[in-house]
């Protein structure tokens, strides 16, 4: 894995009361066709020739919520989870990428760890750290962590 900054987004739809801006996705400012949800990339990370791993807020004051999204240029977004809740405010910073992972820090002192998986693995329900949410499924490809653990809204962990 090696972060890139080839990759770039052109907005397609902005941001209503009721819907996510979206994006689409380019490199080296081709086109690839791929829309995503988002506005603002933070981040790119080269996974192999064919996918990518994206970190995505949509720049929404004090309520900030980041996207990872894994995409494949075949088949476009292959995985998505969400890191935030609502009246939580976060700031994606110090990127950190190895050969097998990436980590980062968004909101407070947590540290998260995402690692990426050649072939689809089995999703355990409840297994993702507070404030990760993802859509319902069986199979995940991307493994996070959190360290510290995420306070929860009363403070405790």
């Amino acid at each position: 894995m090696e972060e890139i900054t080839t990759l770039s987004l052109s907005e397609v739809n902005q941001a209503t009361d009721t819907t996510q801006a979206r994006s689409e996705v380019l490199i080296e400012d081709n086109s690839t066709g791929i829309i995503i949800p988002g506005q603002v990339l933070e981040a790119a990370i080269k996974v192999d020739a064919r996918r990518y791993l994206l970190f995505v807020t949509d720049d929404v004051i004090f309520e900030e919520m980041l996207t990872l999204l894994l995409l494949d240029l075949s088949q476009g977004i292959v995985e998505e989870l969400t890191i935030g809740s609502a009246y939580t405010s976060g700031y994606f910073e110090a990127l950190t990428v190895s050969p097998c992972s990436a980590s980062f820090r968004f909101i407070g002192d947590t540290t998260w760890t995402v690692k990426v998986s050649l072939s689809p693995t089995l999703k355990l329900f409840f297994s993702d750290p507070r404030g990760v949410s993802r859509p319902m499924g069986l199979r995940k490809y991307i493994d996070i962590s959190a360290n510290p653990a995420p306070a929860r809204a009363d403070g405790r962990r």
